[in-house]
Formats: structure tokens, C-alpha cells, sequence
């Protein structure tokens, strides 16, 4: 799809038509489309459809008549049936007198500018606009990776109830998703850094400020996903513990019980051999049997007690 924008004193406004200073934001194109903004605008097709493809790596490439800019942004997908955080890559084209956007997904960054009414926002300004899309990228990390750390949690709240196989793996796709953010995170300051360093652009004050703002912001993103990642892979390890330790639980549980069970069982077998009843301790006492139950019911009494001490009940 194809979309057209200008911003008029301030206010952004959809064209038909093209226009000097306007910003056309491409998202998921077709080939067609694709092929319409190449033509008109003299891009490498390669290059227009290079944001498309999920495995393209963050770069900044400088031609004769633009300048290609691909980095990563997150996203929500689907996984598991459960939301999952990933990158994908959005481009960014300068040519002499536009700028274009290209991306596979609608997304919140681009939809952002779309929405609101931002202050000193222009699409003349393309090297603004650029550092403003990069700002909007590292906030909107941030933002993702606090919803990834309440997840978190939440988890350690059911730590204390019941803990299941589950719960380990939607930790462990957590971790992903912040593997998935540290490795882009890293690759946009790189693209950041190229951007400070290329003489070609011509920067104003505030737009030296507003990059400032983006070092620090990604900085940030990058430092909180380190953490993040530290206490999510802390927390695995102890749900695991917490696991095992239930188990373990359970099997001294059930050790003590089979303990016990065999008392009467090993008690009533010596009873049941085929010899002659003259040899059997009180086999001809009156109520001999009830002694013999009281006897078992004693030793049970104190094998479970010395079980209890054990602490394994």
C-alpha cells in the first residue's frame, strides 16, 4: 500500500498526487507498487524491496540520487498462540526531494506520526524526521521491554502456587524476545553512530539535540535489556529449582509412606508362612490378634514419628 503525506504549516495532510517535500510510506508494497516508486524516483528496485525481507541486515548505503537507511524496530507477532516480541527491519529512503518509508507490517512507529500531532514535525525535513522515526523506535523498545519485565513478574508470583512446564518455556520465549531486542538494539547504534559521523547531512541545533536524545534513549533500551535478561534467566533457573524441589518433595513424601505401608505388610507375611501355628508368638494367646494389630499400630506410630523428625512428612 501506498500513502502519501504533507505537512502544511504544521498539519499533516494525505495527497494523490506527488509533491516536493512529501513522504510516501510504503507498507508491505506489492511488486507493482514497488516497481511505480523505482520508476518515479530513479531507486534500485532491490533497494525499495530490501526492508521486506525479515533477514536484512541494518545498514546505511549512500548512492549518487539517495540514501538507503534500513534498521530494526520491534514488533508483536504471534507465537505459540501467545504475543511475542521481534524486529523487523523498516527502511528509509532520502531522495532529493522526498522522503520514503518502507516496512512488511502496519506499524506503531510509522502509524505515530500518522496520528498525532507532533510538534516541529515536518516531512521537509527529512534528516529530522529520520532522527524523530529512530527516537519513536527507542522509546517504543523501552515500552516493550516493561511489558516484557511485568510479564516476568507475574510469573514469579505463580512461583509460589502452581508452578508448571509451561510457565518454564513462556520464560524461556521471553528471553528470546530479549535476545531478539539486544542484537537489533546494538545494530541501530551502529546506524546511529554512521548517521552522526556522515558529513553529507546538513544538521541544525535542534537536530543535534534530537540525536543526542536518541543515543541516550538507545543507550538505555540496550541497558535495560541486559537486565532484563539477566533476571529472566535468574528467574528460570529458580522456577526450575522450584520444580525439582516439589518433586523431590513428593518422592520423599511417598518414600515415607511406603515406609510405613511395609510395617504391617513384612508384620502379616511372617504370619501368613505355612508353619505350625504352635511356633507363631501369640498365635494361642486370647485376642492375640488384637495385641498383633496394636503391636503394628505402635511401631507405625513411631516410624512416622521418627519420619517426622527427618523431616521427610
Amino acid at each position: 500500500m501506498i500513502s502519501k503525506y504533507i505537512t502544511d504549516d504544521g498539519i499533516l495532510h494525505e495527497i494523490e498526487d506527488y509533491q516536493d517535500g512529501m513522504w510516501i510510506s510504503l507498507t508491505a508494497p506489492t511488486q507493482e507498487e514497488s516497481m511505480e516508486i523505482s520508476s518515479h524516483f530513479g531507486i534500485d528496485l532491490p533497494d525499495i524491496r530490501a526492508a521486506l525481507d525479515e533477514e536484512e541486515s541494518s545498514r546505511v548505503e549512500i548512492n549518487d540520487d539517495y540514501v538507503l537507511i534500513i534498521f530494526d524496530i520491534p514488533t508483536v507477532e504471534i507465537r505459540h498462540n501467545q504475543e511475542a516480541y521481534t524486529t523487523i527491519p523498516l527502511g528509509i529512503i532520502w531522495t532529493d526531494n522526498s522522503i520514503i518509508t518502507i516496512c512488511s507490517v502496519e506499524t506503531p512507529v510509522i502509524k505515530h506520526f500518522i496520528i498525532h500531532k507532533l510538534k516541529d514535525f515536518t516531512t521537509k525535513k527529512k534528516v529530522r524526521f529520520t532522527y524523530q522515526i529512530l527516537y519513536r523506535t527507542s522509546m517504543l523498545y523501552q515500552s516493550y521491554l516493561r511489558v516484557i519485565d511485568r510479564k516476568r513478574l507475574e510469573m514469579e508470583e505463580k512461583m509460589g502456587g502452581a508452578t508448571e512446564d509451561s510457565d518454564i518455556i513462556i520464560l524461556h520465549e521471553l528471553e528470546s524476545n530479549l535476545v531478539y531486542f539486544d542484537t537489533s538494539l546494538r545494530a541501530n547504534r551502529m546506524i546511529v553512530d554512521r548517521l552522526t559521523r556522515y558529513s553529507g547531512i546538513k544538521k541544525f541545533p535542534e537536530d543535534q539535540e534530537l540525536l543526542d536524545d536518541i543515543i541516550v534513549e538507545n543507550l538505555q533500551a540496550i541497558e535495560m535489556t541486559q537486565i532484563y535478561r539477566d533476571i529472566i534467566k535468574g528467574t528460570r533457573e529458580l522456577m526450575s529449582t522450584v520444580i525439582d524441589n516439589r518433586l523431590n518433595n513428593i518422592m520423599k513424601y511417598l518414600a515415607a509412606i511406603t515406609i510405613v505401608m511395609a510395617i504391617p505388610t513384612i508384620i502379616s507375611g511372617i504370619y501368613g508362612m505355612n508353619v505350625a501355628s504352635k511356633w507363631m508368638p501369640l498365635s494361642t494367646t486370647p485376642y492375640g490378634f488384637y495385641i498383633i494389630c496394636g503391636i503394628i499400630v505402635l511401631i507405625c506410630i513411631i516410624v512416622l514419628y521418627a519420619l517426622r523428625k527427618k523431616k521427610m512428612l
